[in-house]
């Protein structure tokens, strides 16, 4: 499994890499959005004010890192539900992320026009084959644009992926697979997910090649991602990552993995916790201190107020919006639907 930085914050020998500290500090402010967006909208999910939520918590490095390699001006970026810091690097607002998982589905939280993200997508691996006809349509425009596709070690297991990868590898799609693999596919752990050595190992199958990576260091995270589009973008074809990494949380906010974890087994995690990695890196070049994290960290809650004071002014969803968006001319029938629903006729 490739790892450049240590648990202990210190590097592999001949394995830094080339980047400057604006990015190592862009990355780390990245991972502790995430972290602190986690446990503030878990609170409010609790007050019955924010909606079913996947938090990101001790993944972070692998959602950032591989989104880092990206060109948000011309790649996309295709998310399964864990990928939130992912989508907000690459152009979608937090505050119109925020406000659709309250449910302010409105025009104020659509993706806007010039974001080349697709929605979330809850149903396992359903968004992958998607992701590889994206890739293929993007390839016969004659566009050098990548396809990044998120799916967890649970959603190798359905049909969706296999497909996805077939069809990515005999096209040749520019589209890198990115599994992130935390052990868990919600209460089934990966020992009863697969008996393969890894899932990396699937790629062969399907005529490209598959990186394992330690999904806990960001910066190895970041190499194999961006070797994985640089060879995309050059027409080599499709990539599947798996970085393997571990949920620190749990797998939804209506999951409770005291049930089913082992104690012993998330505190061996939290050991290996990614954020903790990259601080002690920066605080052994001289560019973290105590001051500097506490001043990022208020920055971010001042960030995070603000989008979810923005989401809580948002206008709710009407029932009148179910006609909305679905028909550019919509048909006499949904016209007599929408008319009748209006004036009450139709609930007489």
């Amino acid at each position: 499994m490739r790892s450049i930085l240590q648990v202990d914050g210190t590097f592999a020998k001949g394995a830094q890499p080339s980047m400057d500290e604006e990015f190592l500090i862009d990355a780390l402010r990245l991972m502790l959005l995430s972290r602190l967006y986690d446990e503030r909208v878990i609170g409010l999910q609790r007050q019955g004010r924010f909606g079913v939520y996947s938090p990101g918590f001790g993944q972070e490095a692998a959602i950032v890192g591989s989104a880092m390699a990206l060109d948000p001006g011309k790649d996309w970026i295709v998310p399964q539900y864990r990928e939130l810091m992912a989508v907000v690097h690459h152009g979608y607002p937090l505050e119109r992320i925020t406000a659709t998982y309250m449910g302010k589905t409105t025009e104020a939280t659509r993706i806007p026009d010039d974001v080349k993200v697709l929605p979330t997508q809850v149903a396992l691996a359903a968004q992958l084959p998607q992701a590889a006809g994206l890739a293929w349509g993007l390839r016969l425009k004659g566009s050098d644009a990548v396809v990044m596709a998120y799916v967890g070690e649970g959603g190798s297991s359905e049909g969706d992926f296999h497909e996805a990868l077939n069809l990515a590898g005999v096209q040749s799609c520019p589209v890198v697979f990115f599994m992130q693999n935390n052990q868990w596919a919600i209460s089934t752990s990966r020992r009863q997910q697969s008996a393969a050595s890894t899932f990396a190992s699937r790629a062969e199958g399907y005529g490209f090649p598959g990186v394992q990576v330690d999904g806990n260091d960001v910066f190895a995270v970041y190499e194999a991602a961006v070797g994985a589009v640089r060879r995309a973008r050059a027409g080599g074809g499709p990539t599947l990552i798996e970085a393997v990494t571990y949920r620190m949380g749990f797998h939804n906010t209506t999951d409770d993995p005291s049930r089913y974890e082992d104690p012993e087994e998330r505190e061996r995690a939290r050991q290996r916790d990614p954020i903790d990695r990259v601080v002690k890196y920066l605080t052994s070049l001289g560019l973290w201190n105590p001051d500097r994290d506490r001043q990022l960290r208020d920055e971010l809650r001042d960030e995070l107020d603000r989008a979810i004071a923005w989401a809580e002014q948002q206008a709710p969803v009407r029932p009148q919006m179910l006609f909305d968006n679905i028909f550019a001319r919509p048909p006499k029938r949904l016209e007599r639907q929408r008319t009748g629903f209006l004036d009450g006729s139709a609930r007489q």
